[in-house]
């Protein structure tokens, strides 16, 4: 949490908003990239991003400091993206998209320019399978997966923000890698290392 983060939060408690836009700007990508994750669409993710930074302006005043304000801002996300989940319908999750002008669709990846062409598709088409494999997962195990192994959390960090006991993250952690790797059976030539 930098220095001044808690001044900001006293600053937006006491009337004087302006502040967090800085909270917003510094916590964004995470928050973002969280939601990404978990929900796997971009749009679903920007929509679910903003509302958890409304959901944490309105409910700033009920930060009690117990935890840092990243895992409080978390835990709200993870909220949101819990809700979005269980108002989808049981529909798989695609990382695709198609362009304005309605072309073909494509993945979302942002390529490696140092690589050659070869690992580059390789790489690309791990990152797929492992993305599609996450969307398969069952909410509760998605989420933890991508606070503990992709945000890089602790298990009592994860824990905090999940409102679970840290055992609890375990057995699930264990029980979506287990899965993850079950989904990803078929694929294991792809991930065999060189």
């Amino acid at each position: 949490m930098p220095a001044n983060e808690s001044e900001i939060i006293r600053q937006c408690r006491a009337g004087d908003t302006s502040g967090f836009d800085l909270l917003v700007e510094e916590h964004y990508t995470r928050v973002y990239n969280t939601a990404l994750r978990v929900l796997g669409n971009p749009d679903s993710a920007a929509d679910a991003t903003q509302a958890a930074f409304v959901r944490a302006f309105r409910s700033l005043d009920s930060f009690r400091g117990d935890s840092t304000f990243s895992t409080w801002l978390y835990r709200i996300t993870v909220n949101v993206c819990l809700d979005e989940l269980r108002n989808r319908s049981q529909e798989p999750i695609s990382l695709t998209f198609v362009g304005d002008d309605d072309e073909d669709p494509q993945e979302r990846s942002i390529p490696d320019e140092r690589a050659e062409p070869s690992a580059c598709v390789a790489r690309n088409e791990r990152q797929r399978l492992v993305q599609q494999a996450i969307g398969q997962l069952a909410a509760e195990y998605r989420v933890v997966l991508v606070l503990y192994d992709i945000n890089g959390f602790s298990y009592k960090d994860t824990a905090q923000i999940l409102g679970i006991p840290v055992g609890t993250v375990k057995s699930r952690l264990n029980r979506a890698r287990s899965a993850l790797k079950e989904v990803l059976r078929p694929h294991l030539e792809l991930f065999e290392l060189e």
